[in-house]
């Protein structure tokens, strides 16, 4: 295990009293919390380690769109009906800002051996296009990303980490226009944009967010897991 992550793991072991002395049953619903608590923690401050908001604002949005496949050459262009040159086309920006991995709202499930996380997700993309005059129009874009993992033992007993789907959940997708002082005829394109934005950008954050989460899920202490299960169950039990 990489040095940082052996001091995380320990940083969050410290933090669980449960982890290093057996509570009281009366405390195994305080236990019950933290061990969601623990891996939330372990999942969002290794995003942050590994720079999951840098990696999010460098996409290269309208690039990545055109060669997607998911609209045809020229994504401006093809949003408005093909009413705009390639160069007018190419003098369009859209930027990623203000990105928000709200740690708060992550989730974590436990069934048996078996896990799932949900990571919110949150940023506006700014749009700036020379034939509506340069003027910037700002959307907001949220979205959950979910991974699950479980635990599997092999032919000798031993458990090993298994990683599942990592994937933007369709139904959490949203956007939103912020700006509201536009044109008519820029309204209309902005429509037309949230509407494939909604079908693209899952792909794009799946891509830069899904191997950092993998990669994070990896370096997790098999014990560690079996150790914070073990507590759900316990407590679950006690239900």
């Amino acid at each position: 295990m990489h040095p940082l992550w052996r001091l995380l793991v320990l940083l969050c072991l410290l933090s669980l009293p449960s982890a290093l002395h057996k509570q009281p049953w009366p405390d195994m619903a305080k236990a019950h919390t933290n061990s969601k608590s623990t891996l939330v923690r372990i999942i969002t401050q290794g995003l942050t380690m590994h720079n999951a908001e840098g990696r999010i604002q460098n996409i290269c949005l309208l690039d990545s769109l055109n060669a997607s496949g998911q609209v045809a050459p020229g994504m401006v262009g093809w949003l408005l009906g093909g009413g705009m040159s390639l160069q007018q086309q190419k003098e369009g920006s859209a930027n990623i800002t203000n990105i928000h991995l709200d740690h708060g709202r992550t989730q974590m499930s436990f069934h048996k051996e078996w896990l799932s996380a949900k990571i919110s997700l949150e940023f506006d993309i700014d749009l700036r296009l020379k034939p509506f005059n340069n003027k910037t129009a700002k959307t907001r874009a949220c979205m959950n990303v979910a991974v699950e993992f479980w635990l599997e033992k092999d032919e000798f007993g031993r458990r090993d980490l298994v990683i599942g789907n990592c994937h933007v959940e369709p139904s959490s997708v949203y956007t939103t226009v912020l700006t509201e002082d536009v044109s008519s005829k820029m309204k209309h394109f902005l429509h037309n944009f949230r509407q494939n934005l909604e079908k693209a950008i899952p792909h794009l954050i799946e891509d830069q967010v899904c191997p950092l989460i993998r990669e994070i899920l990896r370096q997790l202490d098999v014990k560690l897991l079996k150790h914070l299960m073990e507590q759900t169950a316990a407590h679950d039990l006690n239900l």
